[in-house]
């Protein structure tokens, strides 16, 4: 009897198959891989739109458009209190124009933090613009009202009560591209009228203003808008009609 010859091609072929088989992924696979790379990358999209890009959007409105201020001193009470932080808006006065009665934060002119209890040691402070460039702004002294470009002001609205105008008198014909400022406590306020003499003459430069106060965000219990009064300097008429009727 001869030996049975054992046919391997079979099993070659078979093998060769398995081979074949085990290199190349299965749709399944495929599937699977695509998936996961789907998945990234809408994770990816996701961060940026949910985090990365309101993130980017705060940071560049923190910059431009708004700013954050701790308050130094006692000189706008009870307006703003020592220690309240506001907001204020940056496209004053460069987009928007300053109005009468907006409360302003600005750099120091001339030294005048010195003079104003600076207890948080910062380098800006704020007050109320009460005269825009031309304006003449006077008192006739203690008990008398505030005059803006000859018109009496009523302003009791915002000054601390018990407090007055200004305890003395002084007038003052505001520069161009200057205003004037004055606290809202007036009796502890080292504010335009205690720099007459300085080298602004009182006065600050537009052009250190930072922007206008809009907002109190801190302390909680304060939260609150600042308003700038509009109707205390309704009747003021402009620099120019006060100045030809005279």
């Amino acid at each position: 009897m001869e030996p049975q010859k054992f046919d391997d091609s079979a099993a070659n072929a078979s093998m060769t198959a398995d081979v074949a088989d085990s290199s190349t992924p299965s749709p399944m696979q495929s599937d699977n891989k695509a998936s996961k790379k789907s998945s990234t990358a809408s994770s990816v999209r996701d961060f940026f739109v949910w985090c990365a890009i309101p993130v980017a959007i705060i940071v560049l409105l923190r910059i431009f458009v708004f700013g954050m201020y701790v308050i130094p001193s006692k000189s706008m009470e009870n307006t703003i209190m020592p220690g309240d932080r506001v907001i204020t808006t940056k496209l004053s006065p460069r987009m928007v124009s300053l109005k009468r009665g907006d409360v302003v934060v600005f750099k120091d002119p001339s030294n005048w933090l010195a003079n104003e209890g600076n207890t948080y040691k910062s380098d800006f402070l704020i007050k109320r613009l009460i005269g825009l460039p031309g304006d003449t702004v006077e008192c006739d002294g203690a008990g008398q009202p505030i005059k803006i470009n000859g018109v009496a002001i009523d302003e009791t609205s915002y000054i601390k009560p018990g407090d007055q105008p200004s305890s003395f008198a002084f007038k003052v014909t505001v520069s161009a591209d200057h205003v004037f400022v004055m606290g809202d406590n007036r009796s502890n306020s080292a504010d335009s009228r205690y720099h007459l003499n300085d080298s602004e003459h009182g006065q600050v430069p537009i052009s250190d203003i930072s922007g206008v106060a809009f907002a109190r965000y801190w302390p909680l219990n304060r939260l609150g808008t600042l308003s700038n009064h509009s109707d205390v300097f309704a009747n003021v008429p402009d620099p120019s009609s006060s100045s030809s009727s005279d």
